[in-house]
C-alpha cells in the first residue's frame, strides 16, 4: 500500500510530485489544526484531541515525503 501512481513526473516543471500520501497527511493537518481553533474559540478543550491528531498527521507527512525522497536517491545511480 502507498502512492502507485502512474506518473513520475510534473510535465509542466519537470519535477517529481508529491507523493499522494503525504498530500492527504498534510490535508488531514491543516483540518486537524482549523478543528482545534474553532474548537478552542468555542470554549471546547476537544481541541487537545485535534492538536493530537494533527501532531500525527504532521509526522505521517514529513515520513512518507522523506521515504519517496530516499526511494528515488536509491532507483538513480550517482554520477561518478
Amino acid at each position: 500500500m502507498g502512492d502507485t501512481g502512474g506518473r513520475t513526473f510534473c510535465p509542466r516543471t519537470g519535477a517529481a510530485p508529491m507523493p499522494r500520501l503525504a498530500l492527504y497527511a498534510l490535508v488531514v493537518c491543516a483540518l486537524a489544526v482549523a478543528a482545534a481553533v474553532v474548537s478552542f474559540v468555542q470554549g471546547s478543550f476537544i481541541g487537545i484531541v485535534w492538536i493530537l491528531l494533527a501532531g500525527l498527521s504532521s509526522n505521517m507527512a514529513w515520513f512518507y515525503l522523506r521515504r519517496s525522497r530516499a526511494a528515488k536517491a536509491a532507483a538513480v545511480p550517482a554520477d561518478r
